[in-house]
């Protein structure tokens, strides 16, 4: 038994399973309150650009999302069209006396969609983003599935009580998105090729079938390819290599927002306004700071009690 200041009494188990638990939410919080205060400051402080005059590098869009002719998703629990989706499912479960909900089924769509401004479009590759929907539901069941494919379950739920809650939430098409992530385009010359290098990789597919390369260059008919016939071979490779490089020249040009491959940068999706999605984090913040007080209240209380009795 350890006696904490003469406020409580606690067993020694349960009072370093307090003290672990207690400054692990320190430090959580702690670092919830500075990532969600720096993720809001990202959101103020960086320009909005246009797709077709934007860097290459972490940029801020705004636009309008579209399905770049893909037929919609179907979201897994309401079966609502759209062109993202989050969901959970969690089961309640009781034991002994204490209950709580469980997550039983989760998920999240990433197939990529489009993102439209006034000058062009721009593909969003949703995977590893921080989204922040505005569009959200959540209802309660009987069914694990709340959708027809879960039927099986839904009369065996009903019989034995079971309770389910689910929460979904989505993008749809044609709704205002923003997006701050790694900008990066395709096509249309912006990849700068080395001719020679081509040329290079030409030969190189080309000797893979070297009898094929014999009967193509070699003139003699001796069964090889001497100095002159090589010069042949390299003076062709060289032709189809600016070939390549021209068309690869006239290539549409294609832009994707993505997650950042440096570590530390955002990368955000929400169809919050660009306000109202600083102040959602700046407010995210706000609690994780209240969080913070209350936890290193305890943590430093029990810490103290530690030292003391040491």
């Amino acid at each position: 038994m350890i006696n904490v200041h003469g406020i409580m009494v606690l067993p020694q188990g349960y009072f370093f399973l307090l003290l672990a638990l207690s400054s692990l939410a320190t430090l959580y919080t702690l670092y919830r309150m500075l990532t969600r205060l720096r993720r809001a400051r990202w959101v103020e402080d960086t320009p909005t650009s246009r797709i077709r005059s934007a860097a290459q590098g972490l940029v801020e869009l705004n636009g309008e999302l579209d399905a770049g002719g893909h037929a919609p998703l179907v979201s897994p629990l309401a079966e609502i069209d759209c062109l993202w989706y989050r969901f959970r499912v969690e089961e309640y479960r009781r034991s002994g006396k204490t209950s709580q909900w469980r997550t039983v089924e989760q998920g999240v769509s990433e197939r990529p969609f489009l993102l439209r401004d006034t000058t062009g479009s721009c593909w969003i590759d949703p995977q590893g983003a921080e989204v922040h929907p505005h569009k959200r539901r959540r209802w309660e069941g009987h069914k694990r599935w709340p959708a027809g494919h879960g039927l099986r379950t839904g009369l065996l739920g009903s019989l034995i009580g079971s309770r389910y809650r689910y929460t979904e939430e989505w993008f749809s098409e044609g709704e205002s998105l923003y997006a701050l992530g790694w900008f990066q385009s395709r096509g249309g010359g912006r990849e700068a090729q080395d001719q020679n290098s081509v040329a290079r990789q030409v030969i190189s597919r080309w000797k893979a079938d070297y009898l094929d390369l014999v009967a193509r260059f070699d003139q003699n008919k001796d069964g090889q390819l001497d100095v002159q016939e090589w010069d042949r071979v390299r003076a062709a490779a060289e032709q189809q290599a600016e070939r390549q490089t021209r068309v690869a020249g006239r290539e549409a040009v294609v832009h994707m927002l993505g997650k950042p491959s440096v570590s530390g940068l955002p990368f955000l999706l929400s169809d919050h306004h660009e306000e109202h999605l600083s102040e959602h984090l700046r407010r995210q913040s706000r609690w994780s700071l209240a969080g913070l007080f209350a936890a290193s209240v305890v943590s430093g209380a029990l810490w103290l009690a530690l030292l003391s009795g040491s």
